[in-house]
């Protein structure tokens, strides 16, 4: 975490509770394609699920995520805006996703079809520096998730 991000996150926890706990899991990202359109679904309540391709994790070594683990949400420009809560890990191929985790995700007219077709053209692009192709059934993160602070 970049250290706004862990000013940030300190300062929630010293509003919320007078210190940040110490058994916290905590990291800072930004949402893939359109940070700042997703954040702001983010924080209207719209967006409360996200995935991501489970062999990213593989490849950049990367831990997957758990229930109880925290996130900063940084903007285009890394600045963190929002503290998101994750409650639900599955892992599962992309053409079995349900259409309530697709409805969960908030993007465009929140259907299935259309989350299908904006993830299959992400993970098209995504996969393409590994020389690897999309494939429908290809593993996803996809986790569930409150939102617990928005400095809007």
């Amino acid at each position: 975490m970049n250290h706004k991000s862990t000013l940030f996150w300190e300062s929630y926890w010293e509003e919320k509770s007078g210190k940040t706990p110490d058994h916290a899991s905590v990291s800072a990202w930004a949402f893939g394609a359109d940070p700042d359109h997703l954040l702001d679904l983010v924080q209207q309540g719209k967006k409360t699920a996200t995935c991501s391709g489970y062999l990213f994790y593989e490849k950049e070594q990367e831990p997957l995520p758990k229930p109880g683990q925290y996130a900063v949400i940084l903007d285009s420009r890394e600045e963190p805006k929002a503290i998101i809560e994750i409650t639900q890990v599955d892992i599962m191929p992309m053409n079995e996703v349900p259409e309530s985790f697709a409805k969960a995700e908030g993007e465009g007219d929140l259907s299935y079809d259309y989350w299908y077709k904006e993830h299959e053209e992400f993970f098209t692009e995504a996969l393409k520096p590994y020389g690897l192709t999309f494939k429908e059934d290809m593993l996803l993160v996809c986790e569930r998730f409150k939102l617990v602070y928005s400095a809007s």
